[in-house]
Order: C-alpha cells, then sequence, then structure tokens
C-alpha cells in the first residue's frame, strides 16, 4: 500500500517551507512532551506556562522558534531565563521534517518516519536531562512500528535471506515486510540485552539499561535489522568520541552516565535517512579493496 504526491518544481520551495512550518509546530508540542512526560503530567492540560514563575504563556509569545528571538530569550512575565532546549527542538523538528521530505517527498513511508523521527525526539532530550526513556514512548513505539510494517516495507534484506535459507521463500510483500520488522525487533533489542548482560556479568556494574534495549526495539520495529545494527554501531561510536571528550572537558569521572539513549536517536534519524546509502558506499569500499 502507498501513495505518492507529484510536487512541480515550481511549487518546492513552498512546499519545503511548508514541512519546516509544520516542523517548528509540532517540535513546540514535543516540548510538552518532554518536559511533562517525565514527571508524570498531562501533555494536553493545563496549557503552557512558565516553569519558574508558573504564569500562562500568551500565544503571541508561543509562537515557534520566534517568539524566544524577540523575548531574547526570557520570560515575559518574570525575565528569568529560558531554556535553550526549546528553540533546539523546533529547530532539530523542523530541519527533520525538512530534510525528510527533499530526501523521501509525500507519501506514506515519510508520514511514517516523520511519526517515529518525532517519537525520537523526545527520547532524544528526555535521556539528555533524565537518563530514563519512558516505556510509554518505548513500548507503544514498537507495537507502532510492527503495524506500519504492514503499511508500508521495511526495506531489509533479512527476512528474504532466512525465509529462503528455510525453504519458506515468498513473493508477499506485506508478511515480508512485518517479518523484517519483527526481526529487528528480536535481534537488535536482544543484541542489546546481551551485550548489557556480558557488561554486568564481568564489570559488575550496569552498562546499559532496559530502556536502552527498548528504544533499540522500537528502531528495529520502524527501520529493520540492518538499520538498527547500523544504528548501535553509529550511536556507540558518537558516544565514545563525544561522550569521553565531554568527561574530559568537564572534569567528570569515568562512572558519569552518559545518555546513550540520545546517541542512539541521534544515530535512529541519521540511519533512518541515509542509511542504506551508508551501507552500499562501504560495502562498495570493501569490495574495491
Amino acid at each position: 500500500m502507498s501513495w505518492v504526491v507529484e510536487i512541480d518544481e515550481r511549487t518546492m520551495l513552498m512546499a519545503e517551507l511548508c514541512f519546516v512550518i509544520l516542523g517548528l509546530i509540532i517540535g513546540s508540542f514535543l516540548n510538552v512532551c518532554i518536559a511533562r512526560i517525565p514527571c508524570q503530567e498531562s501533555i494536553v492540560f493545563p496549557n503552557s506556562h512558565c516553569p519558574h514563575c508558573g504564569n500562562p504563556i500568551k500565544a503571541y509569545d508561543n509562537i515557534p522558534l520566534l517568539s524566544y528571538l524577540l523575548l531574547l530569550g526570557k520570560c515575559r512575565s518574570c525575565g528569568q531565563r529560558i531554556s535553550w532546549q526549546y528553540p533546539a527542538v523546533e529547530a532539530l523538528t523542523a530541519l527533520t521534517f525538512c530534510v525528510t521530505f527533499v530526501l523521501l517527498g509525500f507519501n506514506l513511508k515519510a508520514i511514517i518516519l516523520l511519526v517515529f523521527f518525532s517519537s525520537i525526539i523526545i527520547l532524544i532530550f528526555i535521556d539528555l536531562n533524565h537518563r530514563i526513556l519512558p516505556d510509554v514512548i518505548t513500548l507503544p513505539g514498537v507495537l507502532f512500528g510492527l503495524l506500519f510494517s504492514l503499511l508500508t516495507p521495511v526495506q531489509d534484506s533479512t527476512a528474504e535471506f532466512i525465509l529462503s535459507s528455510l525453504g519458506l521463500a515468498t513473493s508477499n510483500a506485506i508478511f515480508i515486510s512485518f517479518i523484517n520488522s519483527f526481526l529487528g525487533v528480536l535481534i537488535c533489542g536482544g543484541f542489546l540485552w546481551l551485550v548489557a548482560e556480558i557488561f554486568f556479568r564481568v564489570r559488575k556494574m550496569e552498562g546499559l539499561g532496559f530502556g536502552d534495549i527498548k528504544l533499540m526495539g522500537m528502531v528495529g520495529a520502524f527501520l529493520g535489522m540492518k538499520l538498527a545494527l547500523l544504528t548501535i554501531m553509529l550511536g556507540s561510536m558518537m558516544g565514545a568520541v563525544i561522550g569521553l571528550l565531554f568527561i574530559k572537558l568537564a572534569g567528570k569521572d569515568a562512572r558519569y552516565e552518559l545518555p546513550f539513549g540520545s546517541f542512539l536517536g541521534i544515530a535512529a534519524i541519521i540511519s533512518a535517512l541515509w542509511g542504506h546509502r551508508l551501507i552500499s558506499d562501504y560495502a562498495r569500499t570493501l569490495h574495491g579493496s
């Protein structure tokens, strides 16, 4: 099942602008989720308010990105600084929406990925702030990833290879897509669980939380095994380089808990948008050598 809306080149710029605006609006809502979900508060009521003085934020002071700039990053009521996180989330969401549209166009696959990216952005910043990855996002994310695989193909050849090896080859695209999604959950979530278990047995301390494992189950459900494994590799590389650099510059000790889920989240977005190209280029490099 797929549907595509053709966009004339002359209207491409306007369409991109629309996706930027949509991303800014969604990003503003994601900020509410990031602030309230860890506190187990409603993401609907009450209306947006200043976290310092509690005064409601007027509609004209709640325009994504623009209000932050006009207010110079301060609350109109109390003058306290507004966290950099609010414009950062809005800008990141807008950029992600625009890039997704440019790379994929306007189709069902792009819409599903935008739902996935929105959930990932929430998890990136919650983990950054609280070192948790809430089940209320990751577990439904696994389920939705599996369900969405019935609507649009999960592009991964793992299912075809396994089914063929077992003599169960089939041309049913929906079944193959679902198996690819299921294998992504099982193998990638299971892989991180195995790594965490080995680390705990060897070091006698927890290295990975179950939140990271559930996150990778969600990534595997949406992207399939190959891109999920690429996500683990890229996330680990970023965590090693950026995390260790931060620990050194900030004077933290080796026991400082890095937000590994945040690195995995960023890597998941990269893998979803450019993963197949990265894997192809790497395979071509190996073949050429």
